[in-house]
C-alpha cells in the first residue's frame, strides 16, 4: 500500500502552531451548543437511537467535568427519521438556527452524502461516526468510523486465510455505501485470484423483510464445492429478518460464514442468537474488548441509561473518540471557531476502549485497531483476531480513479484529493 497521511512532529507543531482567520460556528455566550444529527424514527432508528443516547452520556460527563471553556455544553437533538434529504435541512437547522459549535451524526453514507454540502457551505463541523466506503475526503468532516482498510479488506483477508474461503457473496442494501465497498472488495479479491464467477453480488432495499428468495440464492451458490462466505453490507432493521432467514434455512456458520459490518450487538440484541453462533462481524470495537477503558465505559452507560442490559458498540466508541478529540481541539484553540479547531484537531490523539489511542491524522480519518468476533449465544461477540492501529485510508488503492490520491487538510496543501502522479490537486475531496 502506498504511503499515506504520514505526520512529523515538525509538521504537526508548525500545523498547530499555526494562526488561522476567524469564520464558522462560534458558541453562544451562555453555553456551547452541540448538535446531535440521528435518526430516531424510520428504519435506521434501530441502530442510530443508540447514539443518539451515547453523545447524550458524553456531553453530561463533560458537564461533569466543568464543560468547555467554561461553558456548559447543551445538547441539540434532532430526528431526521431515516429520510436522507431530510438530514439535510435538519444538519442546515442546526447550524443557522441553533448556532451549534459541531454536530455529531448520521449513520448512512446516503445521509452523510446528503448533509456534506451543507457542511462545506456553511463551514461547520460534522463528527461521523460510522464505518464508510472511502472515496471521499472534506475539510469539514472528520470519518471516526472505518474506512475499509479498517473492516472490509480486514474481514476478506480473514476469510481467505483462517476460514478457507473461495466464493463470495456480496450481500447489501442498495445505496452507496454497500455499492462502493463491493465495487473495491470484488476488484480486491480479483487481485487476490478470485475468479469474477466466484463473486455474486446482490442488493435489497432499505427495510427488506422478504428473505426467503435470497437466502435460498446464496445457499444454492454455496453448494458448488467451494468454501463459500456472505460479506454482508446489509444496514438497518432489515438484518433481523436476514438473520432469521438464515437460521430457517439452517445456513450455519460452519457451513456459509456471514461477517457483517453493520451488525453489531445493537442489532443482535432484537434477536435469537443461538442459531447464528460463530457468523462473524468485522469492527474496530466489541463490547467484550478488555481494557479498564472499556469497563470504566460500560459501567458509565448502565449507570446513565439506568439499565444493565443496554449495550455497547462500535459507532458508540467512534462517537467517543470523535466527542473527547473535538474538545481537546477545542481546548487547544481556546474557542470553537471551526478554522482554528480544523488547525488544532490534526495529530490529536486521544484513548480508545481498547487500550490504546486514536490519532486524527491529515486526511480526516484516525487510527484504529481492527477486530473479527464471532457471535456468541449471548449476543455478544468473542474476539478472534486484531490487529495493530491502523491508518484510514480515505481513498481506495484497489480503484483505478482512486489509486494516486491523497488527502492531507494541512496548510498549505489542503487538498482532499490531491494526485501524486500529476502533482496537481483536483479541487474538494467530495
Amino acid at each position: 500500500m502506498k504511503l499515506k497521511s504520514t505526520i512529523t512532529g515538525a509538521a504537526l507543531g508548525a500545523v498547530m502552531a499555526a494562526s488561522a482567520a476567524f469564520g464558522g460556528a462560534v458558541a453562544a455566550d451562555d453555553t456551547i451548543k452541540v448538535g446531535i444529527l440521528h435518526s430516531l424514527s424510520g428504519t435506521m432508528a434501530i441502530s442510530e437511537t443508540t447514539l443518539k443516547d451515547a453523545m447524550l452520556m458524553l456531553i453530561d460527563q463533560q458537564n461533569k467535568k466543568g464543560g468547555l471553556l467554561g461553558k456548559k455544553l447543551e445538547a441539540v437533538v434532532v430526528d431526521p427519521a431515516s429520510d436522507w434529504p431530510l438530514f439535510a435541512e435538519k444538519a442546515r437547522e442546526l447550524i443557522q438556527k441553533d448556532k451549534v459549535a459541531a454536530v455529531f451524526g448520521c449513520w448512512t453514507s446516503s445521509s452523510r452524502k446528503s448533509v456534506l454540502p451543507v457542511f462545506e457551505e456553511t463551514n461547520s463541523i460534522l463528527f461521523y461516526p460510522v464505518q464508510y466506503e472511502g472515496e471521499e475526503s472534506s475539510r469539514n468532516i472528520f470519518y471516526t468510523g472505518a474506512a475499509p482498510n479498517q473492516q472490509a479488506i480486514p474481514a476478506v483477508d480473514y476469510l481467505m486465510e483462517k476460514e478457507g474461503v473461495k466464493r463470495f457473496v456480496l450481500e447489501g442494501t442498495d445505496y452507496v455505501y454497500p455499492r462502493t465497498t463491493n465495487k473495491i472488495l470484488e476488484a480486491y479479491l480479483i487481485s487476490k485470484g478470485i475468479p469474477k464467477e466466484d463473486i455474486m453480488t446482490n442488493y435489497t432495499p432499505f427495510g427488506f423483510s422478504d428473505w426467503q428468495t435470497e437466502v435460498s440464492k446464496i445457499k444454492e451458490f454455496g453448494s458448488a464445492g467451494k468454501k463459500t462466505a456472505v460479506v454482508s453490507t446489509i444496514n438497518g432493521d432489515a438484518n433481523v429478518p436476514f438473520y432469521k432467514e438464515l437460521g430457517n434455512k439452517g445456513i450455519k456458520a460452519t457451513d456459509i460464514p456471514v461477517v457483517a459490518f453493520s451488525v453489531g450487538e445493537e442489532e443482535l440484541a432484537g434477536l435469537d442468537t443461538k442459531p447464528l453462533v460463530g457468523h462473524l462481524a468485522a469492527w474496530n470495537y466489541f463490547e467484550s474488548v478488555e481494557s479498564s477503558a472499556n469497563k470504566k465505559f460500560i459501567k458509565d452507560w448502565h449507570a446513565f441509561t439506568k439499565n444493565d442490559k443496554r449495550v455497547t458498540n462500535d459507532p458508540m466508541e467512534a462517537a467517543y473518540i470523535g466527542f473527547n478529540a473535538w474538545v481537546k481541539a477545542v481546548q487547544a484553540a481556546g474557542t470553537t471557531d471551526t478554522d482554528k479547531v480544523l488547525d488544532t484537531i490534526i495529530g490529536v490523539s486521544v484513548p480508545n476502549l481498547s487500550g490504546g489511542y486514536a490519532t486524527v491524522m491529515p486526511n480526516h480519518h484516525i487510527t484504529k485497531p481492527v477486530l473479527i468476533g464471532e457471535i456468541q449465544a449471548d449476543g455478544q461477540f468473542e474476539i478472534v483476531q486484531q490487529t495493530p492501529a491502523v491508518v484510514g485510508d480515505e481513498w481506495s488503492d484497489f480503484l483505478p480513479d482512486s489509486k494516486d490520491l491523497i488527502s492531507d487538510w494541512r496548510k498549505p496543501m489542503s487538498c482532499g484529493n490531491f494526485n501524486v502522479a500529476t502533482g496537481k490537486c483536483g479541487g474538494k475531496g467530495s
